[in-house]
């Protein structure tokens, strides 16, 4: 992938959007399906010819572009607990990277949920199933644990636990995307006017 600070807010919406999504079924037990679709879909998208694509396009990360440009703002407008869900899966993806039996382990599953995924469709049940058993076995078994705050009734339901472990799958997904795209902390602290700018760049072309 390119590295640009365009691929990296890209790369940042996609992430924006899976942290935004698992707040909302954690808080209101449901999220917006065409947006669950999107970051899915981009878990299963392994070959992909540039980052828009991994995405299925620009225009279905609005909902990500929106979060992104409210965190990048500045305190006054920020959610902490996006941040909180985001930088904690940004430190995940690096654990990760050492791990090479467990991407491998990953990789396996997201290649059986793609196959099921051409039939059963992107949510399918047991796309997610897959993908959330597959987080639940290796990512969960790292440090420090994304600790999902939200309504007990909402968390305490299987399917949407289920829907959350496959969000944040994808949330590591949109953070192996960034890293690959030149993304790293030191970006995040320094040019965080310049991924806003680019950020809404971008919104107004969609």
């Amino acid at each position: 992938m390119i590295k640009t600070f365009t691929n990296q807010a890209i790369a940042l919406a996609g992430l924006s959007q899976a942290v935004y999504l698992v707040q909302e079924i954690a808080k209101r037990g449901y999220a917006d399906r065409e947006a669950m679709a999107t970051v899915i879909g981009s878990v299963l998208k392994i070959d992909a010819d540039d980052v828009v694509d991994v995405y299925g396009g620009l225009e279905h990360l609005r909902t990500g572009l929106q979060q992104l440009e409210r965190q990048l703002a500045g305190p006054d407008r920020a959610d902490t607990e996006q941040a909180r869900y985001a930088s904690t899966l940004i430190f995940l993806e690096r654990r990760l990277m050492k791990q090479p039996t467990m991407v491998e382990a990953i990789g396996s599953a997201v290649r059986e949920a793609a196959a099921v995924a051409e039939q059963a469709g992107v949510l399918g049940e047991d796309v997610l199933k897959r993908l959330a058993e597959v987080y639940q076995r290796t990512l969960s078994a790292l440090q420090p644990r994304v600790l999902v705050t939200g309504e007990k009734s909402y968390l305490s339901d299987p399917d949407n636990a289920c829907t959350i472990r496959a969000l944040l799958l994808a949330g590591i997904r949109s953070a192996v995307l960034w890293r690959q795209c030149g993304g790293s902390r030191w970006n995040l602290l320094f040019h965080r006017l310049r991924l806003r700018q680019e950020t809404l760049r971008l919104l107004s072309a969609l």
